[in-house]
């Protein structure tokens, strides 16, 4: 097994450097001048001759007159030393600016996971035990309904009902308008206003965690094993737990980790729907500023997340399926 893991880590690696030479190609390609841009606002104050020479200066500095090889060469370099560059905008180290928003979209999303995960597996289970029933007729229909929905058209649906019509939740930003509490006031505070983000990203993601986990159950239960066990003798409990649901992780485990992923990108729209002080609401930000070195550092968070997940979704499989377990 741990053979087998040098072996991806390795792979991994390969991985982030071919995706970052193709990450940096292209957004050299994005039309553009982040010198010309960080001199617009003074442009006014300089005579011609300045102007030019200022801009001259200013390429110089960020190396944009350097071959795009040399570019690379040097923004990868800084990376694999923990320097992300300096931000354009900001004129402040990137990994400064990042750890802020990086953590807040590392809280919500975990928090959303396991409110969605603590929500659709055991509904999944119930559903797929009590198949045709009343329950699970009313759980198919919202779950459609949930799931053909875009998560936007779910976020203005709950900012006009919870935060406008009933005022239970603020409707955007993450603290109170001059707040100076500590603690666990603050946390109190924050979590009034990650409130709302949270219970849209929980009901955004039910509808296909939650057929997916009934379908795989009702698969596991149609298996001969699950009617020896019941004339065995053994209780239901038993029989749907140990037995169904154990080998109805397998297709599931996938999805999760797959989903736990993709939530990140989807949290995208949320932060900016709620404006949260995530790395969606950055990336974007980074992105209408042309702060490249800024939006290069968050896809290099995403593609590592991305290679993390896909590292775990098969490291997974050994410890539900022991078929799969890599021996040598």
């Amino acid at each position: 097994m741990l053979k087998y893991i040098g072996k991806r880590v390795l792979y991994m690696v390969f991985v982030f450097l071919i995706m970052s030479l193709v990450m940096f190609f292209l957004y050299n390609l994005i039309p553009g001048d982040p010198a010309r841009a960080q001199l617009e606002p003074v442009k006014t104050t300089l005579t011609a001759e300045q102007y030019q020479m200022r801009y001259k200066q200013l390429r110089q500095q960020m190396g944009l007159d350097d071959p795009i090889i040399v570019k690379y060469s040097k923004w990868i370099g800084g990376i694999l030393h923990g320097d992300f560059g300096m931000s354009t905008r900001h004129k402040k180290p990137v990994i400064d600016l990042i750890k802020a928003p990086m953590g807040n979209t590392i809280f919500i999303n975990i928090f959303a996971t396991v409110l969605a995960l603590g929500i659709s597996i055991p509904l999944g289970i119930i559903c797929a035990v009590k198949r045709n029933s009343i329950m699970d007729n009313v759980v198919q229909v919202l779950t459609i309904v949930g799931y053909s929905l875009p998560i936007f058209i779910i976020t203005l649906i709950s900012i006009f009902f919870f935060a406008v019509n009933l005022r239970w939740f603020p409707v955007s930003g993450m603290h109170s308008p001059n707040f100076h509490g500590t603690g666990l006031v603050a946390f109190a505070d924050k979590m009034q206003h990650l409130a709302l983000p949270l219970i849209v990203m929980t009901i955004g993601s039910l509808g296909g965690m939650t057929r997916y986990v009934r379908a795989a159950m009702i698969e596991a239960l149609r298996m001969d094993y699950i009617r020896t066990a019941r004339a065995k003798g053994l209780k239901e409990k038993v029989v749907i737990y140990s037995h169904a649901w154990r080998n109805a992780l397998l297709p599931v485990i996938t999805l999760i980790i797959g989903w736990f992923i993709s939530i990140f990108s989807g949290s995208l729209v949320i932060e900016q729907m709620f404006n949260l002080n995530g790395m969606g609401k950055f990336y974007m930000d980074a992105l209408m500023n042309q702060d490249y070195n800024v939006a290069l550092a968050v896809q290099m968070f995403y593609m590592v997340v991305a290679l993390i997940g896909n590292l775990i979704i098969d490291l997974s499989y050994g410890f539900v399926d022991p078929r799969v377990r890599v021996n040598r």
